[in-house]
């Protein structure tokens, strides 16, 4: 047993040394935060569901078969997926009635982006290329020499512009 002496010269023994939080476990799908071996799991399951929602909403035609090739369709994918989990799976929060039919407008107004016209004849058109070494040296020769970014500020209604200001400010 300590006595007062001991906690008079070291009065931090008193509390418990903290401990680092722990990382909190995920809830949210960002793909660039998941460790690789997470991403392959998330993305089969992403599948299997992608596979249902092109059969159940015949979405066949819309939805190409290369669509996880694709990392801006993926994103749109995944958030119809977490949504439709939240929907369907979650809980009925209140005010909430119709949440499924909200769900599935929102489908639809998704769906135009989820098409990809170079891949719409069933074979997959590979993303573009990276930028080629260099590509950010002519990026910056451009912005400096450009007249889109070096010709002087001028409003396309200039003579407008100066009388809604000669307007709003009236000479004395």
């Amino acid at each position: 047993m300590s006595d007062v002496s001991d906690i008079l010269e070291d009065p931090a023994a008193l509390w418990p040394t903290p401990t680092p939080p722990a990382m909190p476990e995920q809830r949210r799908w960002v793909w660039e935060a998941m460790e690789p071996a997470e991403r392959r799991q998330r993305l089969r399951e992403l599948a299997g569901w992608v596979d249902w929602l092109r059969r159940t909403f015949e979405l066949h035609n819309q939805i190409p078969s290369c669509w996880y090739q694709h990392p801006p369709v993926v994103e749109h994918l995944t958030a119809l997926y977490t949504g439709w989990i939240r929907t369907y799976a979650g809980e009925q929060e209140p005010g909430r009635e119709l949440a499924e039919a909200d769900w599935i407008n929102t489908l639809h107004a998704f769906t135009p982006r989820l098409q990809l016209a170079a891949c719409a004849t069933g074979t997959h058109e590979p993303l573009p290329l990276p930028p080629p070494p260099g590509a950010e040296a002519v990026f910056e020769m451009y912005l400096a020499t450009s007249d889109t970014t070096t010709a002087p500020a001028r409003h396309p209604a200039e003579a407008e512009a100066l009388r809604l200001a000669l307007a709003a400010d009236p000479p004395l």
